[in-house]
């Protein structure tokens, strides 16, 4: 998992940063927080996997986000009475909002869609292959300039997702290239992150983001209606809720360490898919998953310690992994 590098200055006219990129070097919290935001995400995963079985992936992601959307509403209630201050719902960057949510929306509903056919741990694995496309995307959106390291890296990143599908074999599924697409979006919704980053809290990214997705479901959502049991809305709801407590935990997360620092242990995130899918779905990933894991890791790990060594500041509420959605 690649660390996104920092935008370049805006053009006039341009609009001062009101958030700082850090909170604090605190990075032993930052790590326990970020493992603990694994965890939560890889139940999600496993739990959507589930209904996966029984709903369409859009009446899934509109459970979700309906669960996405009443905890940002609570928190913004609470925030309003306890401490006031500025509306999570005003946004210095609107437009770029709206595009990340969209960007965020596909990253899910592609991602469900792969986990119709794909063990949760491969799907996973596939997904870490975004810091490729945030390389790519960081050269046109924020004008960066790339050097040959970076890209050797995501290069090798590359190839150990072509590890763990190998196309051309028997093995292949055309389901595969869905978490490749899911990857693309959450990569596009990372560089829209860093060029929004100290304009909005992280709130308000994460109130723009909920809204913004359950808005585009609520248009989608009738085409595909199966009326869902009372236990499957439960199950429906639990996946916002725990999805979004990952999301807010590695929120915090990112505010207490350098993404430098922390990246390497995002990885956990595939541990706990693999243990999730034995104990709930029975399956075992085979030794080129396991290959291909190690090989993007590699790159992720050493695009890291570049990051490091550029000392670059992680981004404010967001994790610059491929694995989460």
């Amino acid at each position: 998992m690649a660390t996104l590098s920092p935008a370049l200055p805006l053009s006039a006219p341009q609009l001062r940063p009101v958030l700082p990129a850090l909170l604090g070097d605190q990075p032993l919290r930052g790590i326990v927080l970020v493992v603990v935001s694994t965890v939560f995400l890889s139940s999600s995963d496993a739990i959507a996997k589930y209904l996966t079985g029984s709903l369409s992936g859009v009446e899934i992601a509109w459970l979700r986000y309906a669960g996405f959307v009443a905890v940002m509403l609570a928190a913004a209630l609470v925030r309003n009475a306890v401490r006031g201050g500025p509306s999570p719902f005003r946004s210095a960057r609107p437009g770029l909002q709206v595009l990340r949510g969209v960007a965020l929306l596909g990253s899910s509903l592609l991602f469900l869609a792969g986990l119709r056919g794909l063990p949760v741990a491969e799907a996973t694995a596939i997904g870490f292959v975004s810091p490729i496309f945030v390389t790519a995307l960081s050269i046109p959106v924020l004008g960066e300039k790339v050097g040959a390291r970076r890209w050797l890296a995501a290069l090798v990143g590359l190839a150990g997702v072509l590890v763990i599908v190998r196309p051309g074999t028997s093995a292949f599924q055309t389901a595969a290239l869905l978490p490749v697409a899911s990857a693309l979006c959450w990569a596009g919704a990372l560089v829209i992150t860093r060029k929004i980053n100290g304009y909005d809290a992280p709130q308000t990214t994460m109130t723009w983001s909920a809204l913004v997705g359950f808005v585009l479901l609520c248009g989608i959502v009738p085409f595909v209606w199966a009326t869902p049991s009372l236990e499957q809305v439960g199950i429906g709801a639990a996946i916002g809720l725990i999805s979004t407590a990952g999301h807010w935990i590695v929120t915090i997360a990112y505010r207490h360490a350098p993404a430098s620092t922390l990246v390497p242990f995002s990885y956990s995130q595939i541990v706990w898919a693999a243990l999730l899918g034995f104990f709930a779905f029975n399956t075992v990933p085979d030794l080129y998953v396991g290959i291909g894991v190690m090989v993007i890791g590699a790159s992720g790990l050493y695009t890291a310690r570049r990051e490091r060594l550029r000392r670059v500041p992680a981004p404010t509420g967001v994790l610059p992994a491929g694995g989460v959605r």
